[in-house]
């Protein structure tokens, strides 16, 4: 029987947040293992400020644990998310990752699916999709590569700091996805299953059209992925049990309400 692909986002890994890189480890070393494919949508970091992040012992065994998932023959997938943006081939090499761009299209077991990180679907958020363009464009990435690690790092820290304390002031819907971007990047691709990650708000949304999944974060080791198999898609827990509120379903579609 084909093996599955696997899908996750928002893992936030880093030294302070033990529970989520021991889930993580064990999630490589087993679950991840029966997949033909996994797919990480961003964030896998809750911070990257460059790729001599990895000479740092911490950030380096997440690459190498990333190495050995793939010489078992599982195909491994990195698509950038707004924390780690800055992954690059240092990064990609050590953990021999394929590098996606935000989107790209799938077609596992005939399935047309739509892979984005979420962030770019939230236009209701003005000054993130401000900021957002300008730490994207290469120039900007190109001279902050060229920064001290210290500066980058106090600066990176400060920029998160600021980054929660705006967030508390904005509605809840305005950091959610913009139903018309939705559409707008489904219509694009011409797709009708979209898989995202980045709003933290696990769920899958049926419509007229199309299907919406969003994948959950990790926090404290609380995690989860998506299952894409010859039955469909499923959310799962990383028990194994269907996410609450989800059921598995092939393409279907979005509610709006």
């Amino acid at each position: 029987m084909p093996r599955p692909t696997l899908l996750i986002s928002d893992l936030h890994l880093s030294p302070a947040d033990p529970a989520t890189t021991a889930a993580f480890s064990a999630f490589l070393a087993d679950t991840a293992r029966q997949a033909e494919a996994l797919y990480i949508l961003g964030d896998l970091f809750e911070v990257w400020i460059g790729d001599d992040q990895l000479d740092d012992p911490f950030y380096a065994d997440i690459a190498r644990q990333l190495a050995l998932l793939a010489d078992t023959g599982v195909a491994v997938f990195f698509m950038a998310g707004n924390r780690d943006f800055l992954c690059g081939r240092r990064f990609t090499d050590e953990a021999r990752l394929g590098y996606l761009a935000d989107p790209t299209l799938i077609a596992p077991f005939g399935e047309r699916l739509l892979l984005m990180h979420g962030d770019s679907l939230c236009t209701d958020d003005a000054a993130y999709q401000r900021f957002r363009r300008i730490v994207r464009n290469p120039l900007v990435q190109w001279l902050w590569r060229r920064l001290p690690y210290g500066w980058r790092n106090r600066e990176a820290a400060q920029i998160r700091a600021r980054s929660s304390a705006s967030n508390r002031d904005k509605a809840a819907y305005i950091m959610d996805v913009n139903p018309g971007a939705v559409d707008a990047a489904l219509c694009n691709a011409n797709a009708h299953v979209l898989i995202h990650g980045h709003t933290h708000r696990p769920a899958r949304h049926t419509g007229q059209d199309h299907t919406r999944w969003v994948l959950p974060d990790w926090h404290e080791g609380r995690g989860g992925y998506l299952k894409v198999s010859a039955d469909g898609l499923a959310l799962l827990t990383l028990a194994h049990e269907p996410w609450p509120g989800t059921t598995s379903q092939g393409a279907s579609r979005e509610n709006r309400a």
